[in-house]
Parts: structure tokens; C-alpha cells; sequence
């Protein structure tokens, strides 16, 4: 497709025969992921798309609606970020597998790799480690490949053969061989130092007067080690420091650091993984931090699901995983951006007033 050819509405026949290929791929790979799901004993669920609380992480944005009663009264409710909240209602409601191809959106998020409204293919096993879902991951992510004969990915440079045992790599370990940098020693108490890592990290990224802990940790992830991540093969990068993993319990082990995961293909995150906190007081605290970080960073919060943190309460240890599902088709059907593998992308519209 000829670059002008992409300020062309995505209805014109000549785009969208450009982009039916890849359409085509993406049925085959939802087709061949259910399968593999409802043979492991999963259920499909529809959850609502809007809710009292889109999420509660301070770089995540949500739209909202207003909604109005039959007597005029008006609610504002959000459109969802992730389904992870009535997910995990679900287990508390004792569901045990469950899978969905969630519709979520998100503001401020475009680009060849962001959409603000795209699919989430999210799963939980209830009583069921987070290794499991690691697994998990890695499975689908080679069915998506075998459903269109892609044999190897290829983004920007880079390819990955999803086929292959994957890279396991912790972040503590990521961070010394790609940035020198020994993390785990900037983090103590379930908090992150901002003056240790700042000290750590002042020769590989620009650090401003007021970039929190979280801040340099997501500038030294981006700069130096996601480059470097699913080169060759996927790349399984676990146990992130507490400070990062806002719904993911820590590891008994070692405090320091959660169960969360994340899986990477020539350098795109695919999937963000959890062994999941069930402990309500702990994650309403979590919470509330982040909203008033949020507070502070951007003018907004965003309200607390006070339903599902009772359903915390009721919900059994379980783990879960959010896939960036465009962002897997795209890789799986050889597509150059994400925008090719959504039947009707987002565009901004002229509008005739």
C-alpha cells in the first residue's frame, strides 16, 4: 500500500482489499484459539463493557458515558480497560476457566502498535499457578502461528520463532545484562527507592526533577531492555518488583518482587500476566495510591469498585492473563501495523455540522 493510500477511509475498496488477508488470518486465529480453549475445559464469558471503574493504574485512561435512568437521573460509568474486574467477579462467583474476547479501550493511546479501542484475549484458572498460565501463553501464541503457516514472526527487523522453548528471563537479570543495573537493591519494604535507582540509572536515561521510582523503571525497560526482548524466540520476562505488579500477589520467596509476567515477540509485548492478589485491604491501598498518584500527574481518579473488592474476599487463589490480541494477529498474519488486522479501524472522521 502506496503511503498516501493510508489517508484514504479504511471503507475504500482498494484499502480494505489491501488489508483482507490479514482479516482472513485473524478469523482462522480465533477459530483455532477457541478450539484450544474449550478443550481445556474453559468457558467462554461476555462481561460488560461499562463499569464503575474502568481500572485503577495511574498511566491508564478510560472514556466514559453518561448514562440516564427512566426518571432522568445521570450516572457516569466507564468503558472498560480490561475485563479483569468482572473476571475475577466470576471467580469469586465459582467459575474455575474462563476465557473472553474482550472489546476494552483506552485514550492517548495511537500508533502502528495502539489503538484506542481493540480486543483483549483474557483467561483465568482458578486454584492454579502462575507458571500454568506462563504455559498457557506459550501455547496460544504457537496455535495462532499454526492457524495461518506463518512458521516465524517477523516485526520491524526482528523475528521470533514462536515454536521454540522460550527465553526465561527475570527482570532483576534483564536489568544488570541490558542496563547495569542492579534493581532488586532499589527496591525494599514492597517500595521502589527513587534515589537509589535514580543514582543507578543517571548514565542511561534522561531522569526529570519529578519522575517517581516507577517513572525510571518504565524509561530504563523501554530504552534498554525491550529491544532486546523475543529476538530469536519469545521471551518470558518474570517476577517484576512489587512496585510494578499492582494486582499481582508477591512471591513468598522473596518480597521484593511479584508474580507477574510478560511475553514478547521481536520486541512487541503480546501478553501481562498475574498470580492474582486476593488480598482486598492490600489492593484497595494499592489502589488508592495510584489514584492519588493519578491525581497528581493528570487532574483525574478514577472511583473505586467497591463490588469487586468484596468479591477479592470470596474469589480463590487463581492466575490470569491479559493478550493483546490485534497485536497477535499481526504478527501472525505478517501485517506491518495493527490497524490492518481490525475489520473497521478507528479513524477521526470529518463531520458535517
Amino acid at each position: 500500500m502506496a503511503a498516501n493510500d493510508r489517508l484514504s477511509p479504511w471503507w475504500t475498496p482498494a484499502r480494505h482489499a489491501d488489508a483482507r488477508p490479514f482479516l482472513l488470518a485473524r478469523g482462522e486465529v480465533t477459530r483455532s484459539l477457541r478450539g484450544w480453549f474449550g478443550e481445556q475445559g474453559f468457558v467462554e464469558v461476555e462481561t460488560g463493557i461499562l463499569q464503575v471503574s474502568p481500572g485503577n493504574e495511574t498511566h491508564l485512561h478510560a472514556p466514559s458515558a453518561e448514562l440516564q435512568d427512566g426518571e432522568g437521573r445521570r450516572t457516569r460509568r466507564y468503558l472498560r480497560t480490561s475485563p479483569e474486574f468482572a473476571c475475577k467477579k466470576l471467580l469469586a462467583a465459582g467459575e474455575s476457566r474462563i476465557f473472553e474476547f474482550a472489546r476494552v479501550f483506552r485514550d492517548r493511546e495511537r500508533g502502528d502498535l495502539h489503538l484506542p479501542e481493540f480486543t483483549m484475549l483474557e483467561w483465568y484458572r482458578a486454584n492454579a499457578p502462575y507458571d500454568a498460565v506462563i504455559a498457557d501463553t506459550v501455547v496460544v501464541i504457537a496455535h495462532a502461528a499454526d492457524a495461518t503457516g506463518i512458521g516465524r514472526f517477523a516485526f520491524r527487523g526482528r523475528t521470533a520463532d514462536p515454536f521454540i522453548e522460550p527465553e526465561l528471563l527475570t527482570v532483576a537479570t534483564a536489568f544488570d545484562r541490558f542496563a547495569g543495573i542492579d534493581l532488586l537493591a532499589t527496591v525494599a519494604d514492597g517500595a521502589g527507592d527513587r534515589a537509589a535507582l535514580a543514582e543507578a540509572a543517571r548514565d542511561k536515561v534522561r531522569i526529570a526533577a519529578d519522575d517517581t521510582w516507577s517513572d525510571i523503571f518504565s524509561k530504563v525497560l523501554v530504552e534498554h531492555v525491550e529491544p532486546h526482548l523475543g529476538q530469536g524466540r519469545l521471551t518470558v520476562l518474570f517476577e517484576y518488583p512489587v512496585p510494578e505488579a499492582a494486582l499481582a500477589r508477591p512471591k513468598a520467596v522473596d518480597p521484593r518482587v511479584a508474580e507477574r509476567f510478560e511475553v514478547y515477540a521481536c520486541g512487541v509485548e503480546l501478553a501481562n500476566g498475574f498470580g492474582e492478589l486476593t488480598d482486598a485491604a492490600e489492593q484497595r491501598r494499592r489502589f488508592a495510591a495510584a489514584m492519588d498518584e493519578k491525581q497528581r500527574r493528570y487532574g483525574e481518579r478514577y472511583p473505586l469498585d467497591e463490588d469487586f473488592l468484596a468479591a477479592l474476599v470470596e474469589m480463590p487463589e487463581a492466575s490470569g492473563v491479559a493478550l493483546g490480541f490485534d497485536r497477535l494477529v499481526m504478527l501472525a498474519s505478517g501485517a506491518l501495523r495493527i490497524d490492518q488486522v481490525v475489520w473497521t479501524p478507528p479513524v477521526v472522521e470529518r463531520i458535517s455540522t
